[in-house]
């Protein structure tokens, strides 16, 4: 049975294909999102997930305040992973198990190299969350833009390139754990709980403390998804420092 297409895919295979026929030259840069959300009756929220899967598959650069500029007329090779939100658990676990080792070392750096800026922006960002906390749209941008600015405060552009990514991948996965959260009130203000863990431990300049807060985060998560990572609680538990015992 072929699965129908979201509106995400659907004005992301028009406008790859657009590219590809050069309707939009190479330098170009695309309307803006108001304008596309128009022009397909889309909200901006689908045109925003729409132009960050055209700039992973290599085809436009965006950048903030200067819109997107279409810079291939096919997509990169190299590194990719299916769109595996709403498909099976097995694959979603996957990805969510690579985001725990990730994530999990991008906290860490953070907590290292973070700048006064990196903790503006995090705090910026975790007091909007806080904000919208029950409001699922914005919610997943502020989640994922959490993330984001984790990984910008490792000063290694390709934490932020590959999370990213990532992110891309699970939204509409994610959207839907949120929807249902609000169902469970606890379970919202869990997640944001972990959020904040996670900040403080890069804000005090703990990398030990930011890495754990940051996979015991994503091991959450999974749960609250219902997805299974087998073994790596064993690891997880291997891995933890140990405490030294006084000798009696």
């Amino acid at each position: 049975m072929v699965k129908a297409m979201t509106l995400t895919q659907q004005v992301a295979q028009q406008m790859t294909d657009e590219i590809r026929n050069g309707l939009y030259p190479l330098g170009a840069r695309l309307p803006s999102g108001k304008q596309l959300a128009s022009r397909f009756g889309v909200s901006q929220a689908v045109i925003r997930e729409v132009t960050e899967r055209l700039r992973a598959q290599g085809l436009i650069d965006s950048r903030q305040g200067s819109g997107c500029t279409v810079k291939a007329r096919t997509e990169a090779g190299g590194f990719r992973v299916p769109h595996v939100a709403g498909e099976g658990h097995r694959d979603l676990a996957s990805v969510y198990e690579l985001r725990l080792d990730l994530e999990g070392a991008a906290a860490a750096l953070a907590a290292v190299r973070r700048t006064e800026t990196d903790i503006a922006a995090l705090t910026a960002i975790l007091k909007s969350l806080d904000d919208k906390l029950y409001a699922p749209d914005e919610a997943i941008e502020l989640d994922i833009a959490f993330h984001v600015a984790i990984a910008g405060a490792t000063q290694n552009r390709y934490y932020v390139d590959l999370l990213q990514y990532l992110n891309l991948q699970i939204r509409e996965a994610v959207r839907r754990a949120r929807e249902h959260s609000l169902t469970l009130e606890r379970l919202t203000d869990d997640a944001q709980h972990e959020h904040v863990q996670i900040f403080e431990a890069i804000r005090d300049g703990n990398p030990v403390a930011a890495s754990a807060a940051a996979m015991k985060h994503l091991r959450c998560a999974a749960a609250r998804l219902d997805l299974s990572i087998p073994g790596r609680d064993a690891l997880t538990d291997a891995a933890a420092p140990r405490r030294r015992t006084k000798a009696p």
